[in-house]
């Protein structure tokens, strides 16, 4: 059989106020065509499909098109993220069940809907919905037990989830397990949340080695796991952030027969709009923006600030989301600003604008003027 893995759609996200509906209309849609054109018989969604627990309708439209459109092609089984609103998929799982469309909302036994056996295909897929550590470590552990024991707690409750979850596998169908979760080894892409990444995490060593395919999410970076099964994050399909500049993105077809390790392979998606980060001086900048055919840009100033540096920045090109004034590290000694109560004020507003590498006449100036009405007064 023939699996898609794709994970942290993120739907909802915008970068610095601009919406990216458009952009993961497009994503998704190419997306289905990979499935398509490969012939997937099951497709796995990792969690993060929203980027909000309270998405928009427009998010809501985008997401559920996704998922329908996926379903036509083959099966679909998704988990939610922790960015998900889990209540909100246990309600809506009756009426996407209607659509070939399963959802794992919460963690459950195995005799609840915790495994499912695809209708069609020899294939147990055991899920693991986001579990948060209040779900695992208890109130009072937290108070009792030093932080680090926090994380060995709930390692060791979600390595007995697992087992629990895939028990009753056996050699004869296509094992699976498809979470949304942090596994120790794992390198972040730099725009999680870096809430849900430090901390509570599972070893790769928590899978069974008996498994056909780990299918995960949670970290934006598409990578393998270390794992004697194959163990895949398939990253999110788009660069969601300037963190992500240097990412691959795209979806994993994974190949997979009962008794055997799956064979993965990359797909790149191609629809999504790319970020560059660009640094330098003003004339720098504006050569750079000239020179780079990215879509959206991130740009670290290195130049003294000075009134409506950020505007002219913005100026150079429509691309330009984000300026980022570039602070100086060079800081006066504490002993050449002591006594600033007995120096002139225009002394110690030059020593401030220095320590911040900031050269403006036009505020100098406009300090004297301020001065002169104060002392006028």
């Amino acid at each position: 059989m023939k699996i898609l893995h794709t994970s942290d759609w993120h739907v909802g996200r915008s970068i610095r106020g601009r919406s990216r509906a458009a952009e993961h209309r497009a994503v998704l849609a190419e997306i289905t065509q990979i499935a398509d054109a490969q012939s997937v018989d099951l497709v796995l969604v990792a969690g993060d499909l929203f980027d909000t627990g309270a998405p928009a309708p427009e998010s809501e439209s985008i997401v559920f098109r996704a998922l329908l459109d996926l379903a036509e092609i083959a099966p679909v089984v998704a988990v939610a993220g922790n960015h998900d609103n889990a209540r909100r998929f246990a309600a809506l799982e009756p009426l996407l069940g209607l659509g070939r469309i399963t959802i794992g909302s919460g963690l459950r036994r195995p005799e609840e809907g915790g495994v499912i056996e695809v209708p069609g295909l020899a294939c147990k897929v055991a899920m693991v919905p986001w579990t948060s550590q209040r779900g695992i470590v208890k109130a009072d552990d937290l108070m009792s037990l030093d932080p680090d024991d926090h994380g060995m707690q709930y390692a060791d409750r979600m390595r007995s989830v697992l087992a629990a979850l895939c028990s009753s596998m056996t050699i004869s169908t296509v094992n699976v397990v498809l979470g949304h979760l942090m596994v120790h080894g794992a390198a972040e892409a730099g725009s999680e949340r870096q809430a849900h990444i430090f901390g509570y995490a599972v070893p790769p060593s928590a899978f069974p080695s008996t498994l056909s395919y780990v299918a995960l999410g949670h970290l934006h970076r598409q990578q393998r796991i270390p794992h004697a099964a194959p163990a895949w994050y398939a990253g999110s399909p788009l660069q969601l952030d300037f963190g992500e500049v240097e990412d691959r993105k795209g979806v994993l077809v994974v190949d997979a027969e009962p008794g055997l390790p799956a064979k993965v392979t990359g797909v790149p998606v191609e629809s999504g709009r790319r970020l560059a980060v660009v640094r330098g001086t003003v004339a720098q900048i504006e050569a750079a923006i000239a020179e780079t055919d990215a879509d959206l840009l991130k740009i670290y100033v290195e130049e003294p600030s000075r009134a409506g540096l950020a505007s002219e920045i913005r100026s150079l090109s429509d691309r330009v989301v984000d300026v980022v004034i570039a602070a100086s590290e060079q800081r006066r000694d504490e002993h050449e600003s002591s006594g600033r109560l007995e120096r002139p004020e225009e002394e110690v507003f030059a020593e401030y604008l220095a320590s911040r590498n900031v050269q403006d006449p036009p505020v100098v100036a406009l300090f004297r003027e301020l001065l002169d009405r104060v002392h006028a007064t």
